[in-house]
């Protein structure tokens, strides 16, 4: 039987990317999504080999339709894609908590739920867990944004820990400024694109399939003995550390 992979937020950028990338490794992926149009699309172009769960990962009543879709299987690959850069005008200390509360639940929440839920069904030995950061996470700069992503980095040496006897290994990639997504919604300038791109050492944007290179590596034998890292993978814009 294939190996199985399951990706939150795989109907667009980075996780669409990652799902054709390990279909075409041989995988079976399950792709997770709140916009079943989306996720249709999405199937299209990933192949047979995928299908979609129509489930918002942070809430607790919608997860567990991830874990029948899985059924008696094993899972090989978690990737925890899902988040969201939320903004608001923060008027008020409520419409402040609402907006950071929202944030931490799209970016953190989501993660922790869909893990916990499919850790039962988790290969033993040779899991990867795979969780999805952010550069704003090292530098700031993105408010609740940066923290919440943040949070990501604590939580997985936690995964690591906790996991690694049993022969799971848990990483995080942080990506830095990656074009062709809906990460922006609207929000990118011409001057904002410009300045990201000229942060960069290599002077470009990065791609989806820029990340789901990394998550190639960390799932296949090459990441074997990999676990609790943070992997940098945005051309430079912040140094190794």
């Amino acid at each position: 039987m294939a190996r199985l992979a399951v990706i939150s937020g795989g109907g667009t950028g980075i996780g669409r990317a990652t799902a054709g990338m390990l279909a075409g490794e041989g995988y079976d992926v399950i792709i997770v999504g709140r916009r079943p149009t989306v996720l249709a699309d999405a199937i299209k172009w990933i192949g047979p080999q995928a299908t979609a769960v129509t489930a918002d990962c942070s809430d607790p009543s919608q997860v567990p339709a991830v874990a029948a879709a899985v059924g008696d299987r094993e899972v090989d690959v978690l990737f925890n894609n899902a988040g969201a850069f939320i903004s608001g005008d923060d008027a008020t200390l409520t419409d402040l908590a609402d907006r950071w509360r929202a944030v931490f639940e799209s970016n953190v929440t989501s993660a922790v739920l869909l893990t916990e839920s499919l850790r039962p069904k988790l290969r033993r030995p040779g899991a990867r867990i795979i969780l999805v950061s952010s550069i704003a996470a090292q530098r700031g700069g993105g408010g609740p944004y940066s923290a919440a992503k943040a949070a990501l980095h604590g939580w997985a040496f936690d995964l690591a820990t906790q996991l690694g006897p049993e022969g799971i290994t848990a990483n995080v990639i942080a990506p830095g400024f990656v074009t062709d997504s809906e990460f922006f919604n609207g929000r990118m300038t011409e001057s904002g694109y410009e300045s990201r791109v000229n942060a960069s050492l290599l002077k470009k944007p990065g791609q989806p399939a820029d990340i789901a290179e990394a998550v190639r590596w960390l799932a296949g034998p090459g990441g074997a003995f990999v676990t609790g890292q943070i992997i940098n993978v945005n051309g430079g814009t912040v140094l190794g550390r």
